[in-house]
């Protein structure tokens, strides 16, 4: 209990310092998901009615143009193009991993906060950060903060927040949805929040291109350890040649750890100057403390994470291979 008294003082005054800067700007880490996107475009709403001039940026792509509030959404360039923020606060994400003219506002920002519930996230260089690791998504720990403040839910809110919810939970089906998360649903569905067409949004509808991603990364996947490891690839030129957009990737690695006796999948993406580790775990393996060995930057949840890893690709494998624990615990 004082844990979470705690975690509801310092969202409290993590709110107030916002509602009392001259300008905030909201966002998170590069190519933002369903619930930091939702969380920041919540939180927006809210603090807006509060007359506070706030901005939030993040890219939407096809996948969340649905969602309420995406087309005041403003880019990233636009706020390299701005040397004013008083204020950046990061959603769903930490300051390591912020895109390019975000961090430029960041390092500029005479205040900065985090709100995230990803265990490798630590309060180490902000003015102040809300950390919660036991909240499902950044979406749950915003529906708690609006509770606290007496916030009626409206369609919009409850959409917003709901989508954070459907993605960190696979659709209500991972290990994470607890009987609060579900009661939690209810209550945004009963307010309004589209749960069907969200799971379709999110978790199910893709571009062509994207399905001949998903043919590609499987038909070349390759088992290791005794099929203990799925290692599944994309090439940059596979990448140009079909013209694919990060969303295209979102949700292929998951493909890879449900084959039967797979313990971790990484989805080992090839940019220019990196390569993007996405990381899969049954709960043998932490793959948020394998992803921080990958790369500094890495980090994520216990059983999904991810990497921007500039070492070799040998490396990358070494790493995986190692984080395995010496006899299975998955069922035979």
């Amino acid at each position: 209990m004082a844990s979470q008294a705690a975690s509801a003082a310092r969202a409290e005054a993590l709110f107030r310092a916002l509602c009392a800067a001259p300008g905030v700007l909201l966002t998170g880490p590069i190519g933002p998901d369903g619930d930091s996107l939702g969380a920041s475009l919540a939180l927006g709403r809210i603090l807006a009615d509060r007359g506070v001039d706030v901005q939030i940026t993040g890219d939407v792509g096809q996948r969340y143009a649905f969602l309420p509030g995406a087309d005041r959404l403003i880019t990233d360039d636009a706020v390299g193009e701005r040397a004013d923020w008083h204020t950046v606060c990061v959603l769903d994400g930490d300051r390591h991993r912020l895109p390019p003219g975000v961090e430029r506002a960041w390092h500029a920002a005479e205040r900065r906060y985090a709100i995230d519930h990803h265990r490798s996230t630590t309060e180490d260089g902000y003015d102040l950060a809300w950390i919660d690791a036991g909240a499902t998504s950044t979406c749950h720990m915003v529906l708690g903060l609006l509770r606290r403040l007496g916030v009626a839910l409206d369609e919009e809110l409850a959409t917003l927040l709901h989508t954070g919810a459907v993605f960190d939970t696979g659709g209500l089906r991972f290990e994470n949805t607890t009987p609060t998360v579900l009661r939690d649903a209810a209550e945004l569905v009963e307010r309004g929040a589209p749960h069907a067409d969200i799971c379709t949004e999110v978790l199910l509808e893709r571009r062509f291109e994207a399905v001949r991603a998903l043919g590609r990364v499987t038909s070349t996947a390759t088992l290791l350890a005794g099929g203990r490891v799925c290692i599944g690839t994309l090439d940059r030129d596979f990448v140009l040649e079909h013209g694919l957009v990060p969303d295209d990737l979102e949700g292929i690695v998951d493909h890879l750890l449900f084959i039967r006796g797979v313990e971790i999948a990484a989805l080992l993406f090839e940019r220019a100057d990196h390569t993007k580790v996405s990381l899969r775990s049954r709960g043998s393996v932490d793959v948020a403390a394998l992803a921080a060995r990958l790369s500094p930057s890495g980090g994520g949840h216990r059983r999904a994470a991810g990497a921007r890893a500039t070492i070799s690709r040998d490396a990358i494998l070494a790493g995986i291979m190692g984080a395995l624990p010496t006899e299975s615990t998955e069922p035979g």
